[in-house]
């Protein structure tokens, strides 16, 4: 074959016949030579010429056939689980090639109507495939439809994959390698795009499948909570040996539970984390305003008594605030060793009657109230000075019905997040012992190198889901900048061990059902500690809608430096990736024929007439948004190390012969709760009942 620049490779493939002749010929001097009026040794010199013709033109005829068959249909790309292959310095994404200007090249040489015939099933396979919806329904016939039906290599006739989309965007390169992303790349992020069903799932189970063998810490934001995807989860980290902790909003009864604005490196993070839950628009703006100063104020007084901040004591206290500065007022006295205060207070409150009290006290108890006044009276005395004890004075002496005004925003989020048996997910009693749920928190599951599987269930309640999601996130973020500043053993005693190289692999599902003020600090800043944000969601229109801007939609695509694109079905998400890319030059050969009539009487010549082929350059993009929006599902371009294009498909997912999957959601609850973990001994190794282990069934 020549290095014409129009390779030619849908046509019949007429080097078969050279080689063919040219096998015949080797036959012919081998085993009979004196047909060709041969002597031995030169005989055996022409069938080794001969035999070298065959195998070189047999290959490009083979070349050709291979093409036009994976152009009908590609071979099946099956792994099971435990055959996903892994790295401890590289990340498999599947198998594929580089894209180049060859492949836009015979891409576009199959739009060329006349090869057509090239890129169609055979006329019996299109019969068949016409034929089958009526020999399902007959009784007769059935058994026809079984055998052609099929899904086995015995099967001549057998039905390509579900998968759609146009198969030439992969079968213009039959030679695939695996492909392998560099873990360094990873902390830059990763962005996979993709609409429904086409395969997000199946690259999320592929890449949390060799996190989890890896040893990295993985977190798995699901906010649908999809039960192949945790039971996948599950399976993985039994096969790896790894501690799994499953948080799941729709199943409460067996889920671990996590205290979502319990940790914190500054107190003022738990109000944050509460009030950016609420609306900010307009006149929302100073109601914000005011419910964080509150819940800060809550905040502060529960961590100084000594108690963690939960979203059950902030709504207790956001509602009634007389119990926590009652409390909070006997602790200071008590600290301030203020003398017989009781009794004093008790004389205060004796002399009180309710006509008299000033309007902005009414409705308040007699006790509290003496309490505030005995204090107000030491603090402008000058007996002492505690800034919460001020705040919570300041909270105590507003109107009561102005006070539940200006914090009636937060009032309907709390009764959200603390009603049902989620309160007992995200408000954990550290305290009950009857308790087998653990409680985890990131610290931990980071020093322990765990898996944690988070289920939000969105679906059923998107708020809680929401405000669960981005406490999360917050919570992570404050670790995050916790390990950028001290590192993984902050605030232990230090080891002469060298420390491994900390990888948090973080999958956010869904993602654009999470994003918010807390998690674009996540992507933007966390890579230094060691955070690998991989996020999936279907349009980018989604991620827009949900931060309300278009520029902050930009600044948070700006932070994913891998991008890898399934089917899409919308225009300006296909163009994120095609505007990154060059155009290329291709060729196109184009016929020209004419004839003309002959001016010169005498001449002997009626007309002259040509032929000629004309090669044409043209520029086109490398790839155009109607191939993105026409893959086929589980295939994907792949956009790495800010330039390289990688064309990839994804292996079918085969769970059979798996041990370690369990049979369906109801075997997985029961081992779950067969075998759960509290992560508060993570470090001791005695612990081999710990959650989810393997080797412990």
């Amino acid at each position: 074959m020549s290095v014409h620049p129009i390779e030619a490779l849908l046509r019949p493939p007429v080097e078969a016949w050279s080689a063919s002749t040219a096998a015949i010929g080797m036959a012919i001097c081998l085993l009979a030579p004196w047909a060709l009026f041969m002597a031995p040794g030169v005989a055996y010199g022409a069938a080794l010429l001969f035999g070298w013709l065959a195998w070189h033109r047999g290959n490009q005829a083979w070349r050709v056939l291979r093409y036009q068959r994976h152009m009908r249909s590609l071979p099946r790309y099956r792994m099971r689980a435990d055959q996903i292959p892994w790295s401890p310095s590289r990340l498999f994404l599947g198998r594929g090639f580089a894209w180049g200007q060859k492949h836009t090249q015979r891409l576009r040489d199959t739009l060329r109507p006349e090869v057509r015939t090239y890129l169609e099933d055979p006329a019996l396979s299109r019969w068949v495939r016409r034929n089958e919806p009526a020999w399902e329904r007959s009784s007769a016939l059935r058994w026809l439809y079984r055998l052609t039906s099929a899904d086995t290599l015995f099967n001549p006739l057998r039905p390509a994959p579900p998968v759609g989309g146009k198969p030439q965007l992969h079968a213009v390169e039959p030679e695939e390698q695996d492909v392998w992303m560099p873990l360094d790349e990873r902390n830059g992020h990763t962005l996979v795009l993709g609409t429904t069903r086409v395969g997000k799932t199946r690259l999320a189970e592929i890449l949390i499948t060799q996190d989890i063998r890896r040893g990295d810490t993985v977190i798995v934001f699901d906010p649908k909570g999809d039960a192949d995807l945790m039971r996948r989860v599950y399976a993985e980290s039994r096969r790896a040996g790894r501690d799994l902790f499953v948080f799941h909003l729709g199943y409460p009864e067996l889920s671990a539970r996590y205290n979502a604005i319990g940790n914190f490196s500054r107190v003022t993070e738990v109000a944050t984390r509460i009030a950016n839950q609420l609306p900010s628009e307009g006149n929302s703006a100073a109601f914000k305003e005011f419910a964080w100063r509150f819940v800060n104020i809550i905040a502060r007084a529960l961590v100084d008594l000594g108690r963690r901040p939960d979203y059950a004591q902030v709504c207790r206290h956001i509602n009634d605030i007389e119990p926590l500065f009652i409390e909070y007022a006997r602790h200071v006295l008590v600290r301030e060793d203020i003398v017989d205060w009781a009794a004093r207070i008790g004389g205060v409150e004796a002399n009180l009657n309710e006509r008299n009290l000033p309007h902005n006290l009414k409705g308040r108890g007699m006790h509290a109230i003496a309490v505030f006044r005995f204090l107000s009276d030491r603090v402008s005395a000058g007996e002492f000075y505690d800034p919460v004890l001020e705040g919570l004075m300041g909270a105590f002496k507003y109107d009561r019905t102005y006070f539940d005004k200006i914090v009636s925003s937060v009032g309907p989020l709390m009764e959200k997040l603390t009603t049902g048996k989620i309160a007992e997910l995200i408000s954990p009693d550290y305290t009950d012992a009857e308790d087998p749920r653990p409680i985890f928190d990131w610290r931990s599951v980071i020093r322990s190198r765990s898996v944690v599987y988070v289920g939000l269930d969105a679906l059923s309640d998107t708020t809680v889901s929401g405000a669960v999601g981005n406490s999360m996130f917050a919570d992570l973020v404050s670790v995050a900048g916790d390990l950028y500043k001290h590192g993984e053993d902050g605030g232990l005693p230090k080891l002469d061990e060298a420390p491994q190289k900390l990888r948090i692999c973080l999958h956010a599902d869904e993602f654009n059902e999470l994003i918010g003020d807390e998690f674009i600090p996540m992507i933007n800043k966390a890579g230094g500690a060691g955070f690998q944000v991989t996020a999936y969601t279907q349009t980018w229109s989604d991620v827009e809608a949900r931060v309300g801007s278009r520029a902050k939609a930009g600044q948070v695509a700006g932070n994913f430096n891998t991008l890898i694109m399934l089917r899409v079905k919308e225009l300006a998400t296909a163009q994120m990736l095609t505007d990154q890319l060059p155009r290329v030059e291709v060729h196109a050969l184009t016929q020209v024929s004419g004839v003309n009539d002959s001016s010169t009487p005498g001449s002997g010549v009626d007309f002259s007439s040509r032929n000629e082929d004309r090669l044409t350059v043209t520029e086109v993009p490398i790839i155009s948004d109607n191939d993105v929006m026409s893959l086929p599902k589980g295939q994907a371009f792949a956009l790495v190390e800010g330039a390289r294009l990688w064309k990839l498909r994804m292996p079918l997912p085969d769970a059979s012969h798996d041990p370690h999957m369990p049979a369906d959601l109801d075997a997985l609850a029961g081992q779950m709760a067969a075998s759960y973990r509290t992560a508060d001994h993570w470090f001791d190794d005695s612990q081999t009942t710990s959650l989810l282990r393997v080797g412990v069934a």
